[in-house]
């Protein structure tokens, strides 16, 4: 029944996949995605939101505290651990995350269905700009994958390898659309 009323989210995903791992505070489950790299699919960057969706899996008994301590002159810190409830959620979030395909609306696509805003040059000056960024962006993954080989096994770097091909697939895109721009073959003014 939880798994109904709980909104499901790659961060709710990430977090409840921790606590099954093994218990842990809040403070440790934002260290772990970052040092595996997870903050590259999962948002992380306000620790606040991690607390949040803590507090949310908890009111929907998906979590629950397992221990609370204070050492001295530290602030107290709370232990989490799934529930029945959460595993079977967390199973179910899985198999619907990897069997369907979300509708979902990321900026990229929105600004492109508004290229006539900008004028050529400007568009042709983002796009550069973009496919710079996205070819950066692609060395990095490159040498997460290459790295990451010599010591995980395939299986913790998919989600990498993903990444690596979706902008290996846009940033041909955006070479492609560049071309088109600057041979007129795409034009609005």
């Amino acid at each position: 029944m939880a798994a109904m009323t709980t909104r499901r989210s790659p961060l709710a995903m990430a977090v409840l996949s921790l606590v099954v791992e093994m218990p842990m505070h809040a403070y440790r489950m934002q260290q772990l995605i970052k040092e595996r790299h997870k903050d590259d699919v999962v948002n992380v960057a306000q620790r606040n939101s991690v607390y949040q969706t803590i507090d949310r899996l908890l009111r929907d008994g998906l979590i629950a505290v397992q221990t609370t301590t204070r050492d001295e002159n530290r602030p107290e810190r709370t232990v989490y651990e799934p529930t029945d409830t959460g595993r079977d959620t967390l199973r179910e979030w899985m198999r619907a995350m990897l069997a369907a395909p979300k509708r979902e609306f990321p900026e990229f696509p929105a600004a492109l269905a508004f290229l006539p805003v900008l004028t050529i040059a400007e568009a042709v000056e983002a796009l550069t700009e973009r496919l710079t960024a996205l070819e950066t962006r692609s060395a990095a993954l490159d040498t997460e994958l290459t790295d990451g080989a010599t010591f995980l096994p395939r299986v913790f770097l998919v989600e990498t390898e993903y990444q690596r091909t979706v902008v290996a697939a846009e940033a041909d895109y955006v070479r492609h659309l560049l071309d088109d721009l600057r041979n007129g073959e795409v034009t609005w003014y």
